[in-house]
């Protein structure tokens, strides 16, 4: 008999909560379970299936018949229980199709929109009390203006193919290894920690990585591709996904035509080599969010839209990029493509024109 790897105790008097965060249960214990529980930790094999309560707390999933592999995460735990238990949005029925999601999406934000608006605690200030800013003036780089305004999360697109130069740009300005600053020769750096990127990276550690979806790009055999920044190259790793991409994203279907993405991963051994702290887990979401926006500045000014989500069925998008078991764990997903412009889907919109006719 084993004791489950992905439990958390909490303790709230004057019980007990045993928490599975992997799969998102919990139980409360009294006295009696919590010995118990505690003389079977100590040792499994005092397991008696003639006990009540050991038998429940099998059947609870708090004991298990098998050993339960866990990730070699390294040292901290805390930051693993909130990884794995954050993953897999709970989800009574993923949209197998656009006209489902759009359904369920607009039920959802029904049902949030009937609900009282949670009170801001910032007191409210009165006109004359705001200090008015400047304009804002254009930068010197008038590309990087353009890109900032032009930006837009879109849901609509064309199915176009895009060029491999395109892909090469995006990859590279995104989380390619820039050449060193001129005049830079007195800047101390770390042996290990000489590599850069357009975005910051806690510590220098470049701790994110990339993977490329790539369903119509000129030049490029469809699937996934480890971007590998320090030779600017991709490495096949898989073929595309079955089913379609909407599928592996929270049934977002209106996505499954766009001609590339790229699964933003995380690092963590790399994190935790460096910083033996579970704050530096935040770093990892801080870094990836300035590795999207650098994406999609990018991809703007070649004259793509964008897209992203974090919304993701974990477990299947590690066995995609060949993660499983692993410390690296991807974070976020962003695309891009040719697109109308539309920030809804087509369906959300015919959806929304019957619902308010």
């Amino acid at each position: 008999m084993y004791i489950n790897p992905f439990l958390f105790i909490l303790p709230r008097p004057p019980e007990q909560v045993v928490w599975n965060y992997k799969n998102h249960t919990q139980h409360e214990l009294d006295l009696d379970y919590c010995h118990r529980l505690a003389r079977l930790i100590h040792n499994p094999d005092l397991f008696d299936p003639n006990n009540i309560i050991d038998t429940q707390l099998l059947d609870a999933g708090i004991l298990t018949v098998s050993k339960i592999d866990s990730p070699n995460w390294g040292w901290d735990e805390l930051s693993k229980i909130y990884h794995i238990g954050t993953q897999n949005i709970p989800c009574e029925s993923t949209p197998q199709n656009i006209h489902e999601w759009s359904r369920q999406y607009l039920a959802h934000c029904s049902e949030v929109l009937a609900k009282p608006e949670p009170s801001t605690d910032r007191k409210p200030q009165s006109v004359e009390a705001l200090i008015t800013l400047p304009a804002p003036g254009a930068m010197n780089d008038d590309s990087l203006t353009q890109a900032l305004l032009r930006r837009k999360t879109c849901r609509s697109y064309t199915g176009a193919a895009v060029t491999l130069d395109e892909v090469g740009t995006l990859l590279y300005f995104t989380l390619g290894y820039l050449p060193a600053r001129k005049n830079a020769h007195d800047d101390p750096v770390a042996p290990g920690l000489e590599a850069r990127r357009s975005s910051p990276s806690g510590g220098g550690l470049n701790a994110c990585e990339g993977f490329l979806l790539a369903q119509n790009v000129v030049g490029l055999e469809p699937g996934i591709y480890a971007y590998h920044p320090a030779e600017h190259a991709l490495s096949q790793v898989n073929s595309l996904p079955e089913p379609a991409l909407g599928q592996l994203l929270g049934g977002q279907h209106f996505i499954n035509n766009l001609p590339l993405g790229v699964f933003i991963t995380a690092r963590f051994d790399r994190l935790w080599w460096k910083y033996e702290h579970s704050r530096a887990y935040r770093m990892a979401f801080i870094e990836a969010g300035h590795l999207s926006q650098t994406f999609q500045l990018v991809a703007t000014t070649l004259g793509l839209n964008t897209w992203l989500t974090g919304a993701f069925a974990d477990g299947q998008v590690e066995n995609l990029l060949g993660l499983e078991g692993s410390a690296e764990q991807p974070l976020f997903f962003i695309g891009c493509g040719k697109s109308d412009g539309q920030a809804m889907c087509q369906e959300m919109r015919d959806l929304l024109c019957g619902v308010s006719s």
